[in-house]
């Protein structure tokens, strides 16, 4: 880790850290007496709302729903990924009878986290731990909290996440022109390798002579993307790679339907929602076969086999890569109806508000 990604660090923890606090003493505060009772009126423990970003864009649907209580809660809601209320908290909320939903994505481990993974599972595991009902967003996030979160009593269930797939829908007709193939999300410095895998195995696809484009949509590092025209211009590419920058949610069914074939190099990602409205929009997923990934994308599209690991990062050979680039851009037709059936079928936003209605009305009666 350098000395500036350590500084970013201790940064982010001294601001988590206030703003635990400041919610802990809210909490304190406002925290009803007795809280089970009436309808879900559901608090989500301090976290954001977003366009982009798991956690964010999570807590932005629930809301549309489930409306957040401040103040009069019964009920809060605690995501993995934002866990910021403090122990004194927790320990109150107990007291006082309210129960916690825990929602358990992505855990931490050195394959992509290079600090103190076992402090932030330490963090993570203390609602996991308390919480009377917990949603995993895969089987793959069941077996890593097993792991790395220890066991907990109490009944819990696999929720994948989902989309309005009345929303997500796919575009009239395939878009004309060159295969786009299309990547977004985060696209921080400390997983450059996921845009420097999916651009080694698009090099190969045109080299072998199909017509296409790689576009990558959503925020990138100033030093990602310089690594990544470098790389491209070094690899005889560069005029085929594009970057769009940020989107919100409100744009991202036009994102997704202006291109072909979605492809996810992630190593273990937990149950990303962009591969689902990616399918929703009819585009197949060419992946990385590892993480929650496989559980989502099924028989819509081709995963690349890659070594299980918690240590490090794994990614597609690129040949391989390449050559399922090439297979799903040949008969997208058939996988991207498969994508849309499945993402319909599956992952419509409708069954997910209804998990969590039957969930939250079971622990506040």
């Amino acid at each position: 880790m350098t000395d500036e990604r350590r500084r970013i660090t201790r940064v982010k923890k001294l601001a988590r850290l206030s703003y635990g606090i400041a919610l802990g003493a809210s909490a304190v505060i406002t925290a009803p007496f007795s809280g089970r009772r009436g309808a879900p009126r559901v608090y989500y423990g301090g976290a954001l709302v977003g366009d982009v970003g798991g956690p964010l864009v999570k807590v932005r649907r629930l809301i549309e729903y489930f409306p957040e209580h401040q103040i009069d809660y019964n009920l809060v809601y605690a995501l993995s990924n934002a866990p910021y209320l403090p122990d004194f908290a927790l320990a109150l909320l107990r007291l006082r009878g309210i129960p916690i939903v825990h929602n358990q994505n992505g855990l931490f481990y050195p394959a992509w986290y290079r600090g103190d993974w076992r402090g932030e599972n330490a963090r993570m595991a203390r609602t996991y731990r308390q919480a009377a009902h917990v949603f995993w967003q895969s089987e793959f996030c069941r077996r890593g909290a097993d792991l790395f979160l220890g066991p907990r009593e109490g009944p819990g269930e696999v929720l994948y996440n989902a989309v309005d797939t009345s929303r997500f829908t796919p575009a009239p007709a395939i878009p004309d022109g060159p295969v786009v193939f299309l990547m977004t999300g985060k696209m921080d410095a400390h997983l450059y390798y996921r845009i420097e895998n999916a651009i080694r195995g698009f090099a190969n696809v045109v080299a072998g002579g199909l017509d296409a484009r790689l576009r990558l949509a959503g925020w990138a590092a100033p030093t990602v993307e310089e690594r990544a025209r470098s790389l491209a211009e070094a690899l005889g590419i560069a005029d085929r790679l594009e970057f769009k920058g940020r989107y919100t949610q409100a744009i991202a069914p036009d994102i997704y339907r202006a291109a072909h074939i979605y492809i996810s190099t992630k190593h273990n990602d937990a149950c990303p929602n962009a591969v689902i409205e990616a399918m929703a929009c009819g585009l197949p997923v060419v992946f990385s076969a590892s993480g929650g990934v496989p559980e989502l994308v099924g028989d819509a599209g081709i995963g690349v086999k890659v070594p299980e690991s918690w240590d490090e990062p794994q990614v597609p050979d690129e040949i391989v890569l390449a050559q399922a680039m090439h297979d799903v851009a040949a008969d997208r037709g058939r996988f991207g109806a498969a994508a849309r059936e499945r993402a319909a079928a599956h992952f419509d936003i409708g069954h997910w508000i209804a998990r969590h209605r039957t969930v939250f009305e079971s622990l506040t009666r």
